[in-house]
């Protein structure tokens, strides 16, 4: 039997690259563009007024409620600008960390380095979110630290979900800026230094348009992990984000909570759109 599915691939090479990426793409439209499709669906569907129960039927009450009611407006728009918040946070934080990397230190250093982004990956989401709460309760280490200059720490609340989550998407956004940057030869670098630019100026005419491709790149995994964290928010915070309405109302209002996910959805396509505008992915 293998003998002769390999006669019948042998010279086939197209055939047989569609037959191994049958499995994968048939499990991504099914698991994911499929899930997506039924959560759009349910955001049409509506609870009945007497028995509560989810009726099956067209309805755009759920966006009604959406744009009309004040909390959910102010939820959308508290969690969307945290998300910007924590991306320019990252992207400030990486392009240095991520230039060092590619264009400072030496070939053996620089994987350790990799090796040392991509380690906080490694460890249980749940464990470094519980250590956060444990550094930024009343009686923690940042509180501890900042006693003898006479500061305190952010305590809970939405200050604290910005430091929590720009230190877990970091690593998202170092990676692909450090592959950009080593993309980047060094004569080029060279070249703009010998006509006479300066640092800086080099920077901006020419590091940041060769390497924007790949901050776009980091700040849609910055910007759609943070749109869709509640994990985060309920740990160290009390304050609502879209996650956490999402959660709360998936078993007693699942249209409402479908209807919600599609706000995240919304604004990355409107992001990309505009990124795309702007020739984010012209020489990706």
């Amino acid at each position: 039997m293998g003998r002769r599915l390999a006669d019948f691939f042998q010279g086939r090479p197209r055939l047989t690259v569609a037959a191994l990426l049958a499995a994968p793409l048939g499990w991504l439209v099914i698991g994911y563009l499929g899930s997506l499709a039924v959560m759009l669906v349910a955001s049409f569907w509506h609870l009945g007024e007497l028995s509560g129960e989810v009726q099956q039927g067209f309805s755009l009450d759920n966006y009604k409620t959406l744009v009309e009611e004040p909390v959910y407006r102010t939820i959308a728009g508290r969690t969307i600008l945290v998300a910007a918040l924590v991306t320019i946070t990252d992207a400030i934080l990486a392009f240095p960390i991520a230039f060092f990397m590619a264009k400072v230190v030496k070939p053996r250093t620089r994987s350790i380095l990799v090796v040392a982004v991509l380690l906080p990956l490694w460890s249980s989401y749940l464990v470094k979110v519980g250590a956060w709460r444990l550094m930024l309760s009343e009686n923690g280490a940042i509180n501890w630290a900042l006693e003898p200059f006479g500061l305190s720490g952010p305590g809970y609340g939405t200050t604290a979900v910005w430091l929590v989550m720009s230190y877990m998407w970091l690593p998202y956004m170092i990676i692909p800026i450090y592959a950009g940057l080593e993309r980047i030869p060094d004569s080029i670098l060279s070249a703009s230094e010998d006509l006479g630019a300066k640092p800086f100026h080099t920077f901006r005419k020419v590091v940041v348009p060769m390497v924007f491709p790949a901050i776009v790149a980091g700040s849609i995994f910055t910007f759609s992990l943070t749109m869709g964290d509640y994990i985060t928010p309920a740990n160290v915070s009390s304050t609502q984000f879209i996650g956490n309405v999402v959660y709360a109302n998936f078993g007693d209002n699942l249209p409402l909570a479908a209807a919600f996910t599609t706000v995240p959805i919304l604004v990355m396509v409107v992001y990309l759109l505009v990124a795309r505008r702007f020739g984010a992915f012209e020489h990706v």
